[in-house]
């Protein structure tokens, strides 16, 4: 029987689009648990909107990465973690649901903790402290209710490391395989000639100038030596200019793909990858597309990060399966010779490709969540949180 109580108000922020996704996606099976009722506010973007919140802010005046960048625009954060605050508060909220960007929404979630501890907060998305900065799983225990974590180890981390109840929910992939494997006709086309390589440079338009150049260094090279491939480039509207700026030396010119369909669409026919490190890792996995990864950031952050990552890898995918099975070129080692090179081999059937294509199979199984999907475990994690927070 569904539960319904038209008082209640959740409050969410989510900085960025895989966030805004996740939360348009639990916000959903809340509105299907407690009624129209329901009230929905905070900040988010365009897949939040749609289920009915209204931003504070529009999330791209987050879209930077990088910790020179970030010190650039610091008062600009500042002001903007000041007035989430104010607002969450002023709202009174049945529970906060801060969904991933760490930097922003921790802040956020310590500063709402110290003023109003009634207000009961739920982590969605766990930050990467079993990569680097472990002592942060203590310190959230003292603004952190629950951790939804979307990867299978987290629980058990949270446990060795001291930190807030974690619960596996699963990652929000495992619920949109159908759009990411390809049908017969697909499948044809994926094993056929000339190949199709994606190429994935990241999501922020930082990430992107960063990766763009050698990205397009290699490929050119990778076309000199006589690879034949047909190159397509998954973007999204509002990240549009800054690619086909950024690719107009490119010798090898990419079939530019807008939205997320269409992004999908090229998932289904591909045959091979270079993506940036991250999220997309898993995706592709998912999605049994071998690939090379690569990543590049400034001076500042690299020095801070080599000190800091206490993991063998920096590749999701590989994190998730427990191998590193995927190359992974970082800084100083992502040049256009290795990652041509590397592609060579993962656009052909090699040892590298077919290691990468028997690991992806397992994934269905390390990552199941049973009968019950992502956003619903995620919403009852959030509506049991918000009871105890009631009493």
């Amino acid at each position: 029987m569904q539960t319904r109580d038209p008082q209640r108000k959740i409050f969410l922020i989510a900085t960025e689009e895989s966030g805004d996704r996740l939360g348009s996606a639990l916000m959903k099976v809340l509105r299907q648990r407690l009624g129209d009722g329901v009230q929905f506010v905070g900040v988010g973007g365009r897949t939040m909107a749609r289920e009915g919140l209204e931003t504070l802010f529009p999330i791209e005046e987050l879209s930077i990465v990088g910790f020179a960048a970030v010190v650039q625009q610091l008062p600009k954060i500042l002001r903007l973690i000041r007035g989430t605050v104010d607002a969450v508060l002023e709202a009174a909220p049945d529970a906060l649901v801060i969904i991933d960007s760490p930097d922003f929404t921790h802040r956020v979630a310590r500063r709402v903790r110290a003023k109003n501890p009634a207000i009961p907060v739920v982590d969605y998305v766990s930050p990467q402290l079993w990569a680097w900065r472990p002592g942060r799983a203590r310190t959230m225990l003292g603004y952190v209710d629950h951790v939804l974590g979307l990867l299978p180890f987290e629980p058990e981390e949270y446990r060795k490391l001291g930190g807030p109840p974690c619960s596996y929910v699963g990652h929000p992939l495992i619920e949109q395989l159908s759009s990411l494997r390809p049908n017969a006709q697909e499948q044809a086309r994926r094993d056929g000639e000339p190949p199709v390589l994606l190429v994935l440079p990241g999501s922020r338009r930082s990430e992107i100038r960063h990766h763009l150049d050698v990205f397009g260094a290699a490929l050119g090279r990778l076309q000199g030596q006589g690879r034949a491939f047909e190159l397509m480039l998954p973007t999204m509207p509002h990240l549009e200019a800054t690619v086909r700026q950024g690719i107009a030396s490119w010798a090898v010119k990419p079939q530019i793909v807008i939205g997320e369909a269409e992004r999908r669409a090229a998932f289904r026919l591909a045959h091979a990858a270079l993506a940036k490190s991250g999220t997309v890792t898993l995706e592709l996995a998912l999605s049994g597309i071998p690939m090379v990864t690569a990543y590049r950031v400034g001076a500042i952050e690299a020095f801070i990060l080599r000190r800091a990552i206490r993991v063998s890898s920096v590749i999701l995918a590989n994190l998730v399966i427990g191998e590193d099975v995927i190359p992974e070129y970082l800084q100083e080692d992502c040049t256009p010779e290795k990652l041509a090179q590397a592609l060579s081999e993962v656009l052909t059937d090699t040892p590298l490709r077919q290691r990468q294509v028997e690991a992806f199979a397992r994934l269905d199984r390390i990552m199941s969540t049973g009968n019950k999907s992502p956003s619903v475990l995620a919403a009852d994690v959030v509506l049991a949180t918000m009871r105890k927070g009631r009493r």
